[in-house]
């Protein structure tokens, strides 16, 4: 594969691109102001080991206006999803809530008929408005005990009930089962949706910009408007920039987009054709792809583009660079040995080894702790499938089984789930899917969207 074959390939593969693009949008409305918690903390469990069966029915909104009704029917539908995403609980399904009626506050809970549904908990909650936005009060019932076992007050902003949905559900995921939940998290993909041409070119080809969206796909955002090609972005590790690759100046070039500073940084300064950066995990160095001595080379440098290091030196491609969990490693896709095939290598250029043996691997990601694994794109036919390699072992597992042609996967902060770009839709999209290929997702539909990353 050339230079320019690789380049074809990225073209065809925040928070902003631009310090005018920060000023033209809304800034996100303030986290939830989360106070004392309201009762002891107590774990709920289900009968003999299974997940304990949780109920979650519409929260009161205890003021009469519009928009706190909707917000406290927002937070409990958004709050159900979250919760089931993780499979910790059994979700009931909230239209076997008819039959219950609803408490009359939070604290007149009909236990008695939670019970009859075969609910092991409940969450009863309180939506009302205050003169700067609402207040939450949410509480999780120990249904057989009769008793809170958890509780939780939130206030602030009204203009997005799911913030709250989100946090309750991150909160109890680590009190109840001891998780890092995703809910508060997001994916950044690179998106062709609004169907503009690259300005400044005679050759057609639509803009590709980078977007934004929550984890289950609401709330998706345009994020850069320089009507060119921006490709794989890259969060990082704090969830204040994204560094991605653009072609504003005419050729591949890193760019880093600090979200809330609104200011934007360009670390390799045009010095050769740059691309695929990705953060380390303590966010202080950037690994990348570059061809500026040559050949198409996997280097390290710092996220302000001193101590540049150059790890490898092949006339082959190296490219797709990936950090270990600890920051000492390297995985990148090499076309050495004929196919591309993964390696890693020490970040001071040395212990290099090959891992993979597939007839085709490329676009690797290693997983969080715990677990010691690398997702890849591997031929498993006329299109790739994502495969996860056990580093310690040798082991490679399948997760997709050749519906359409899936790439590009990306570890979510826990572990447990992957988004990645599949054509099995006709189009090209983001999917989600948890680790063992379960509770696929679909998260976007408009347009040809690629290259999703996940952020801490």
């Amino acid at each position: 594969m050339t230079n320019r074959s690789l380049a074809t390939r990225l073209s065809g593969a925040v928070l902003l691109a631009a310090s005018a693009v920060l000023s033209a949008q809304q800034p996100a409305p303030p986290a939830p102001q989360q106070q004392q918690p309201t009762s002891v903390e107590l774990r709920l469990t289900g009968e003999s080991g299974t997940p304990p069966r949780l109920a979650v029915p519409d929260l009161l909104a205890l003021s009469p206006d519009r928009e706190t009704q909707e917000a406290a029917r927002t937070i409990s539908e958004v709050l159900w999803d979250d919760l089931n995403f993780e499979r910790e609980f059994s979700l009931i399904p909230r239209d076997t809530y008819k039959s219950i009626p609803a408490a009359g506050s939070i604290d007149a809970v009909p236990f008695d008929r939670w019970r009859e549904l075969g609910a092991d908990g409940v969450i009863v909650g309180t939506v009302q408005k205050t003169a700067t936005g609402i207040r939450i009060e949410m509480r999780l019932y120990n249904v057989r005990a009769r008793q809170s076992a958890y509780g939780r007050e939130y206030t602030g902003s009204a203009a997005n009930p799911r913030i709250y949905a989100h946090t309750m559900s991150d909160e109890l995921h680590d009190s109840q089962r001891s998780l890092r939940g995703v809910a508060r998290t997001k994916l950044t993909f690179v998106s062709d949706r609004n169907r503009e041409a690259v300005l400044a070119t005679v050759e057609k080809r639509d803009v590709k910009e980078v977007f934004i969206a929550d984890y289950d796909g609401a709330n998706q955002r345009r994020i850069t408007i320089n009507r060119t090609m921006n490709l794989t972005p890259s969060w990082s590790p704090d969830g204040r920039s994204i560094a991605y690759t653009s072609y504003r100046t005419g050729v591949m070039d890193i760019l880093i987009s600090n979200i809330f500073a609104g200011t934007m940084e360009s670390p390799t300064k045009g010095v050769g054709q740059n691309w695929l950066p990705v953060f380390s995990p303590d966010g202080s160095r950037i690994a990348f792809t570059s061809s500026r001595d040559g050949n198409s080379e996997v280097y390290v440098m710092n996220r302000d583009g001193s101590n540049l290091m150059r790890l490898t030196n092949t006339p082959a491609i190296d490219s797709t660079p990936t950090w270990s969990p600890t920051g000492t490693q390297i995985a990148f896709t090499s076309e050495r040995r004929g196919q591309p095939q993964i390696f890693t290598v020490n970040v001071d250029g040395t212990g290099l080894r090959q891992i993979s043996f597939e007839s085709y691997a490329d676009r690797p990601t290693w997983s969080p702790a715990p677990y010691n694994e690398i997702a890849f794109s591997a031929r498993t036919g006329p299109g790739l499938d994502i495969k996860i390699l056990n580093i310690g072992t040798g082991e490679t597992r399948q997760i997709t089984f050749g519906e359409g042609s899936n790439e590009s996967p990306a570890w979510a902060p826990n572990g447990r789930h992957m988004a990645f770009m599949s054509t099995r839709a006709g189009r090209s999209h983001i999917f989600t899917v948890d680790r063992d290929g379960r509770n696929l997702r679909q998260i976007t539909r408009d347009g040809n969207n690629t290259t999703p990353h996940w952020s801490q």
